[in-house]
């Protein structure tokens, strides 16, 4: 029973900081503290970003603002000898299921819709959780820090898709399909919200919970 207690007790995790290295943030080889640029690249070696909350909120907010015009702007303008259709990302994502394209439709709507709002929650409570105490523990977060950059890059298949029928679909007067205005801010946001997470200096995950242990231990302990 007693080594059944030890087993499920969490092993303690040290830091790269308390074991005196640190990582080169462009090649990720490890160096000692006193190393001031990396060997293998020449990158400058810095403990952590101390500016990195601020470069992460103003990223964030401007992809937030260009994020709102892509939904409202249409994504797409079909121009026929007829008539002019514009659509947006959610009303082309209906039409397509009016006509039976559900998978699409669902591809669409996870992509640009859900995805790009799931990064703007996961980037803001990231970087609250830094600065404030968070139940949720430092390796969840990590592990949605690499989700959240990993996945980004799959926000662009909106854009990837209206350029692909714009360049196949011209047929002079007949018909001819053009991207909108809201492909232009669609992109921006998806590049806004990247270059915020790619901001965010992941090591301070690790900083606040010890900081937080801490805290909970000094109150424990008076």
């Amino acid at each position: 029973m007693v080594g059944m207690e030890r087993a499920q007790q969490p092993k303690e995790v040290i830091s790269a900081k308390e074991m005196g290295v640190v990582a080169c943030t462009r090649c990720m080889q490890v160096w000692p503290q006193e190393v001031e640029f990396c060997d293998r690249c020449g990158h400058r070696l810095i403990q952590r970003d101390i500016k990195s909350l601020q470069r992460v909120w103003a990223l964030w907010v401007v992809g937030l603002m260009c994020y709102i015009p892509a939904n409202l702007y249409p994504m797409l303008q079909t121009r026929t000898f007829f008539s002019v259709q514009q659509d947006t990302i959610v009303g082309g994502a209906i039409e397509l299921i009016e006509y039976g394209s559900i998978g699409v439709a669902i591809i669409i709507l996870i992509a640009s819709v859900m995805i790009p709002i799931a990064k703007f929650l996961a980037i803001a409570f990231l970087s609250v959780s830094v600065a404030r105490p968070s139940s949720v523990s430092k390796n969840q977060r990590q592990l949605l820090y690499e989700v959240v950059e990993y996945i980004g890059r799959w926000s662009m298949i909106d854009i990837f898709v209206v350029a692909i029928l714009s360049s196949l679909v011209q047929l002079n007067v007949l018909v001819a399909i053009n991207p909108g205005p809201a492909s232009l801010f669609f992109a921006l946001s998806v590049i806004f919200t990247m270059l915020s997470a790619q901001a965010f200096d992941s090591r301070m995950i690790w900083d606040a919970q010890q900081q937080g242990e801490g805290q909970v231990n000094n109150d424990e302990h008076p």
